[in-house]
């Protein structure tokens, strides 16, 4: 039985998924988000609308082992992502400060939009952070919060999840729309499961006295070109239409790497998404 505990604030799809292997584990949790009917079972629940600087009733006396910032925006545009990133991570540093909580790590969760390579490189943790929308700036803006809070912090930068709830590719396929082969446009992508799964890693080993690194990229070992990928789902979902009208539409092109998170012993569950996809369609996951 662990003695560890850990604080989610944003405890949703991803979150929530961390919990329940944290809990598995005998871990601690307390999960933070503004409807704590969804938190899974066994988790402390926290009220709490982070837009709100007051700090929540629930809040708990003793500082979490870990605290793991994974909020999604609800409000999809730049002043939505900084009230979600920036201000609510804020907040929550503060509600930290004031009573004297410091916790052993921070990790925030990111995304990959603050890579803006879109030539099919080869991305790897230290490639250079230029991105051109008001996402992956926010983002950096929240990750330079997160490293200088006084708390040891490690960035994860998660690419594309998907996984039940998330099918909008899926979708896309069922409706015949087409996608451009040549050339190539490729994707990043995760199970939410696995997404969960890396995180729990980076706990347990930090636990552990391992030492990690300031960021990982959370991503499966296969960025494949998306003509490949909406191929292999038409196979599979026997799919023989192709719309006149619409294409599958997406901007960029990169190819991340999961080798420091692999180097730390961790591998995702499902390495491609032919392994991701036919799980959720056959309903496992």
């Amino acid at each position: 039985m662990s003695d560890l505990s850990a604080l989610i604030v944003g405890c949703g799809d991803v979150g929530g998924r961390l919990a329940r292997q944290l809990l598995a584990q005998g871990w601690q949790v307390a999960g933070l988000r503004r409807s704590v009917d969804a938190l899974p079972a066994g988790v402390r629940p926290i009220a709490a609308d982070l837009s709100d600087r007051r700090q929540p009733q629930a809040w708990p006396e003793r500082a979490p082992d870990y605290l793991v910032y994974c909020v999604a925006a609800s409000q999809h545009d730049e002043a939505g992502y900084r009230a979600a990133y920036v201000e609510g991570l804020r907040h929550v540093l503060g509600w930290l400060k004031a009573n004297d909580q410091y916790p052993r790590r921070l990790l925030f969760v990111s995304s990959s939009s603050v890579y803006a390579q879109q030539d099919g490189e080869w991305i790897a943790e230290a490639a250079a952070t230029e991105p051109e929308g008001y996402s992956g700036k926010v983002m950096l803006e929240a990750e330079r919060l997160a490293l200088d809070s006084g708390i040891p912090a490690t960035i994860v930068r998660l690419t594309g999840i998907y996984g039940p709830g998330r099918e909008w590719l899926l979708s896309q396929v069922r409706q015949g729309y087409r996608v451009a082969e040549e050339p190539p446009l490729y994707g990043n992508r995760i199970h939410a499961e696995d997404a969960a799964g890396l995180l729990a890693h980076l706990l347990r080993a930090d636990a552990q006295g391992v030492a990690l690194d300031d960021c990982y990229i959370g991503v499966d070992n296969d960025p494949a070109p998306l003509a490949e990928v909406v191929a292999w789902l038409r196979e599979y979902l026997g799919v023989t239409q192709w719309s006149d009208e619409q294409r599958v539409r997406r901007t960029g092109s990169k190819r991340c790497s999961n080798a420091r998170a692999r180097a730390l012993g961790w591998a995702p569950t499902y390495p491609s998404y032919k392994e991701g996809y036919a799980a959720i369609l056959e309903g496992r996951n």
